[in-house]
């Protein structure tokens, strides 16, 4: 196992979306980890004069000034760092990723209403930002304005991909490859198996969040500047449905979809197959179980077109753990 550190510069990150054509910026191999850096904020440079200083570190504002115009992907907001080949991963395989460790770099973040995005656009139609200080000792948020209405710090990289094989993809809507997930439940300690689609996988990881309510309702959490530590792990044979997570205490699936009906379909059925595998039962015994044991909740409703749904199975209560 080897340890790479892959800081975020205007050679190794893209923005807004992704694509097998980009040249991967590292090389690793399975089992390897990886010290990442990645910053957010690109467009918010425009408007410098808002933020608070330590928004803006040197490192971004050279990112923001100088990115390479062949490093603008799509059309998202998204600062991603990398992409990252890792060897011998092909089409078919599933590769594995070991959340080690997600901090926040800078002491703020920042929360955006856009316009025309969101769960409510018509009734909260004009764009906003706050910029929200962040206590890196106490772990806690203070909301502006109210010094005492504090929001504990649960940080988690909001894209987590792998390269789709087609045509250059925005990084707003998630799909199978992963993507902009924004699924809160990944954070240290957790791991996520993605479907390996092209050769050498071209992991790209950014959008970094250091809390969020399931929905994300007004379009961001509280978005900030993220560095963290990875090890990838490339399975040959994997036997469950995916993408796939775990944390230290629940199985999670997943469904994206245009709707929120479509998207909690996809992920019981995937859940339903989950408990199948681990357990034995049948699928109906296992539809059953889900009804009595299983939790089904938004991930997020404004990464259109596509809207997402987790569903978080205890792992106590697998008689035999979870196979992988």
């Amino acid at each position: 196992m080897k340890e790479h550190f892959l800081k975020a510069t205007c050679e190794t990150v893209h923005l807004g979306g992704f694509s097998d054509k980009i040249p991967p910026v590292l090389t690793v191999e399975g089992g390897d980890r990886i010290h990442i850096e990645t910053y957010t904020g690109f467009y918010l440079s425009k408007e410098r004069d808002r933020a608070p200083q330590a928004f803006f570190p040197p490192e971004l504002l050279n990112i923001c000034h100088h990115l390479p115009p062949e490093r603008k992907i799509g059309p998202g907001p998204h600062l991603l760092t990398g992409p990252i080949y890792i060897q011998n991963a092909q089409p078919g395989n599933i590769l594995e990723i070991r959340l080690e460790r997600i901090t926040p770099s800078l002491p703020v973040g920042f929360n955006a209403i856009r316009a025309g995005w969101g769960a409510l656009p018509q009734q909260f139609p004009d764009p906003a930002l706050r910029f929200i200080p962040l206590d890196l000792d106490q772990q806690t948020a203070h909301f502006p304005g109210h010094p005492d209405l504090k929001i504990p710090l649960q940080p988690f990289f909001g894209i987590l991909a792998v390269a789709p094989p087609s045509e250059p993809h925005s990084s707003i809507p998630p799909g199978t490859f992963g993507g902009n997930i924004d699924n809160r439940e990944l954070q240290a300690g957790a791991r996520l198996f993605l479907p390996v689609q092209v050769p050498g996988a071209l992991l790209s990881v950014g959008d970094g969040h250091a809390a969020q309510g399931d929905g994300e309702v007004n379009v961001t959490a509280i978005e900030t500047s993220m560095n963290g530590t990875l090890q990838v792990i490339l399975h040959q044979n994997f036997p469950l449905p995916v993408p796939l997570a775990q944390t230290p205490t629940d199985l999670i699936t997943m469904g994206f979809a245009s709707t929120l009906d479509e998207a909690l379909e996809q992920a019981l059925e995937q859940m339903i197959q989950v408990l199948v595998y681990c357990t034995g039962l049948t699928p109906e015994e296992a539809y059953v179980l889900c009804s009595l044991a299983a939790s089904f909740r938004i991930t997020q409703v404004v990464n259109r077109p596509q809207k997402g749904v987790h569903g978080l199975f205890p792992l106590k209560m697998l008689p035999q753990g979870f196979p992988v």
